[in-house]
């Protein structure tokens, strides 16, 4: 399955044509664009109750940020995803559906959500609801992925206990109990893993580096490519120095107290912690496809509203313009697009574009004006935003 390309939303008025119908104005984006550089499809945006310019400016700051928000909500998700299938991008584009339909699908046969988002209600009101949706998103994704996380990372440590060296690994399997000292009021058995290019030096020394410490009582109970692990038998008074002097030697002592079964407790946490893993990988793979979904409408739903506002304050009212999403194979690609509609729509510009001497357009500040506020890169003469999908 492909991936996505990148898009282009764009409204100009329908002012662009002689006719002033939507249609035609819509061929001659599409036109502008040309073939090479990406398709246009008609894109609905209801009419929504309009406040004062006041709110309408205010509110293009609000989506703004919003928008950027649910995109990190979005990448987020995707993100999880990612990680809960090890990389796999066959299985992860299975995943990135929306609305049970491919994204690019869903985007070209896009329509408002009235049921949810009810057209006549406030523009306030709307902006709220999404936030909060997109919100709730990111907190449920957060939540489960962490205790996914959580359990997989608790598994990791069990099997690495069952599998790795004798410096790290349970040594409830290895330990045969009539080889350490118990329950002896005065002495007690250390274990040590010691490496094996200092066995030499430990067999050497270990009686000296503190004091009482049983002579000739190192035994060796396990190796490995690494490690051989020793018990030594020292007076408990003097314990405490004798496991920090083995640490300074770069000797690991391993804490260890015999457990009666407790080989096959080990054994049945680790199942248990498997098949905790496991139910939690299910829920949270099912979780980040459902959020990964309802992420995106959020997101399309704010850019419509985006596209809206942006639209009265930019071409006023009466409302007469037509929304068009570009579909580009590339970033070169909506490039060459973007700067086909400046070229034959700079004049909507006003003072905020010229031209050159060889009739080229210029922008006289570039400083002057942003579209839709702080949430794009720079001013168009036309209502203009730009996403894409990772």
């Amino acid at each position: 399955m492909s991936k996505p390309g990148r898009y282009l939303l764009v409204s100009l008025p329908t002012s662009i044509v002689p006719s002033h119908h939507r249609d035609d104005a819509l061929d001659a984006v599409s036109a502008t664009v040309s073939p090479e550089n990406g398709s246009v499809a008609s894109f609905p945006i209801p009419e929504f109750k309009i406040g004062t310019l006041d709110a309408l400016v205010q509110q293009a700051d609000e989506l703004a940020k919003l928008e950027n928000s649910c995109q990190a909500v979005v990448a987020k998700v995707g993100d999880a995803l990612k990680n809960i299938l090890e990389g796999d991008e066959a299985q992860i584009e299975r995943m990135k559906v929306v609305n049970d339909k491919p994204v690019d699908q869903y985007l070209r046969t896009f329509s408002w959500n009235k049921v949810k988002y009810r057209a006549d209600k406030p523009l306030a009101e709307l902006i709220d609801l999404l936030h909060k949706e997109a919100a709730s998103i990111d907190n449920d994704i957060r939540s489960k992925y962490s205790q996914y996380n959580q359990v997989k990372n608790t598994l990791a440590t069990l099997q690495r206990k069952q599998t790795g060296n004798l410096s790290t690994k349970s040594l409830a399997s290895v330990i045969d109990p009539r080889s350490i000292v118990q329950n002896s009021e005065y002495i007690e058995t250390h274990l040590i893993a010691v490496p094996s290019q200092l066995v030499k030096d430990f067999l050497k020394t270990y009686e000296t580096v503190a004091p009482m410490v049983v002579p000739r009582s190192a035994q060796l109970l396990a190796e490995d490519s690494e490690f051989s692990l020793y018990a030594v038998t020292s007076f408990k008074k003097h314990s405490v120095e004798f496991v920090h002097k083995c640490r300074e030697q770069k000797w690991i002592p391993r804490d260890f107290k015999y457990v009666e079964g407790g080989k096959e407790e080990e054994r049945k946490e680790v199942e248990r912690v498997g098949g905790d893993e496991r139910k939690l990988w299910g829920e949270t793979l099912r979780l980040g496809r459902t959020a990964w979904s309802e992420a995106v409408m959020v997101w399309i739903h704010i850019l419509v509203l985006r596209v809206f506002v942006e639209t009265v304050l930019r071409y006023g009212l009466p409302l007469d313009f037509v929304c068009g999403l570009i579909r580009t194979p590339s970033s070169k690609q909506a490039d060459k697009a973007k700067i086909n509609l400046e070229e034959k729509y700079s004049y909507l510009a006003g003072n905020a574009f010229g031209r050159d001497k060889k009739g080229r357009v210029k922008r006289d500040d570039p400083n002057e004006m942003h579209a839709g506020a702080e949430g794009s890169a720079e001013y168009t003469p036309y209502v203009y935003y730009e996403f894409e999908f990772q």
